[in-house]
């Protein structure tokens, strides 16, 4: 029974050895890889929302500055848009 027992402990201990190696592999991967990476794609994405944002105010000045200039065709073009918008909500 000792020898069995011996044995049980020896897988045991083998078993926990190697999985301490692959968390430091898994560790290692992260560290090295994984996480420049995720890095990257946050700053790609920040970069992106930024240029997004950028981009709707110049588009909100350009429509502002166009009503400036044209109240009463901007007034149409809205009351146009409603009544489709209205038209297709009621089918």
């Amino acid at each position: 029974m000792t020898s069995v027992q011996n044995i049980a402990d020896t897988v045991a201990k083998d078993a926990k050895e190697e999985l301490a190696q692959l968390r430091a592999q898994v560790d290692s991967l992260m560290k090295e890889r994984v996480n420049p990476m995720l890095s990257g794609i946050a700053h790609q994405a920040g970069a992106a929302a930024n240029q997004a944002g950028a981009e709707m105010r110049h588009q909100a000045t350009r429509v502002s500055d166009a009503v400036h200039e044209k109240p009463i065709a901007a007034l149409a073009i809205a009351a146009a848009a409603g009544f489709v918008l209205a038209q297709m909500m009621r089918r």
